[in-house]
């Protein structure tokens, strides 16, 4: 399972973490803004900003850019996300969403009429519709797990898992609308044991709490970075379990799927043999600018220390649910177990609109989902940005 957030850092490793921070997110920590959307959209680190600028320089003058350099920056990619998240390089695949991860394991994975799909009721619509239409080109059977309440009843998913003709099971690690966090280790082994395909969507976990791939039994994993891991739009990579690699065949062929593709000398000698690693899934071109931005994010979490920006993510979050637990007129909808905590807290008050109103008026970014509000600070957010919104809320509640 993902490391709890009630990890403690140590003061050196906190103090380390304001550095970066001051340095890397001005225009985020400055006044007159409070910016606890992360969920939505991670701001670009100044950083990611630069190497995008430098990159797009070179693209102005495309003969300085060689072979190497251009290929170099997302082989540099797949070598930070597979550090990230506990994984080998060969087992990632760079995407640039997480949506097309997700359809890559609908289409990829081999279901036939009859199978069943599971997943939980309430899962983000980009992890609905590929199994959606699956069912409707390829007849399988997709079925939603009811919630308990707002929440993912993980429970009833693991019991849903004995029904007959059960193949896949497709959830979210954490949730967009509550932040409950699923145990994917728990789910992984149960799915192992009855030979079920277990794919996960990670892009409202990846970057607030930490990952360890090669401890779980994970086949799919599909991830945006635009989000907690503060890169640029068109980011995104999938993980592939290494022994399931060979056995999948990509829905959309790249000229660059196939074995030997690099050697750009021989490209009319067709040979239709994938690439024995997650390569095999990737689609060409690649914005090579953005991954570059990508790079220099991802890699101020390991400045940081994934473990310990989650920790201050954690203290974030344990602000606002002691907040919400003093007051009567505010419900919390996320959950308060901190295993089951993430960087998301979904707040109810009496009226949300009002509420959404009030914190826009104020400068406080956050989002207003299925009639409730949405906070997601993260590890560079001000410690007294997250008491600015509670104030505001406490005003607007009255």
């Amino acid at each position: 399972m993902h490391a709890p957030l009630s990890r403690h850092a140590t003061a050196a490793d906190f103090a380390r973490l304001e550095v970066v921070a001051e340095r890397e997110f001005p225009l985020v920590r400055r006044p007159g803004i409070a910016y606890l959307n992360n969920a939505s959209t991670g701001p670009l680190p100044e950083s990611a900003r630069a190497a995008l600028a430098r990159f797009d320089l070179l693209r102005a003058e495309p003969w300085s850019i060689t072979q190497e350099f251009q290929f170099g920056t997302v082989a540099r990619s797949r070598e930070l996300l597979a550090r990230l998240t506990g994984a080998s390089a060969s087992e990632i695949a760079l995407m640039t969403n997480t949506s097309y991860g997700l359809n890559l394991a609908a289409r990829a994975l081999p279901l036939r009429a009859g199978d069943v799909v599971l997943t939980s009721d309430r899962e983000f619509p980009s992890n609905i519709y590929p199994w959606m239409a699956l069912e409707r080109s390829r007849g399988v059977s997709f079925q939603r797990v009811p919630c308990a309440g707002r929440l993912v009843d993980e429970e009833a998913i693991l019991a849903a898992l004995d029904r007959p003709g059960v193949r896949a099971l497709v959830l979210s690690w954490v949730s967009f609308e509550t932040g409950f966090a699923v145990d994917l280790a728990r789910i992984g082994r149960a799915c192992a044991q009855r030979g079920i395909f277990f794919v996960v969507d990670a892009i409202q976990g990846l970057g607030a709490l930490t990952l360890d791939l090669s401890t779980l039994h994970v086949d799919v994993l599909a991830c945006g970075c635009q989000k907690w891991l503060v890169s640029p739009w068109g980011t995104g990579f999938v993980y592939v379990r290494r022994s399931l690699i060979a056995a999948l065949e990509p829905n959309d062929v790249s000229w660059m799927a196939v074995r030997d593709s690099d050697d750009f000398t021989r490209m009319l000698e067709y040979d239709f043999t994938y690439r024995e690693d997650a390569r095999r899934f990737e689609v060409v071109t690649l914005p090579f600018q953005e991954f570059a931005g990508m790079n220099a994010a991802v890699e101020l979490f390991f400045e940081v220390g994934p473990a310990t920006a989650a920790a201050r993510i954690g203290e974030h979050v344990a602000d606002i649910l002691e907040w919400a637990a003093g007051r009567r007129d505010v419900r919390l909808v996320s959950p308060a177990e901190p295993a089951r905590r993430s960087g998301i807290v979904t707040l109810l008050p009496p009226d949300a609109e009002r509420a959404s109103a009030a914190l826009g008026a104020a400068g406080v970014a956050h989002s207003l989902r299925e009639g409730a509000i949405r906070l997601s600070p993260h590890w560079f957010t001000p410690r007294a940005h997250v008491a600015r919104a509670l104030e505001v809320l406490e005003g607007a509640a009255r």
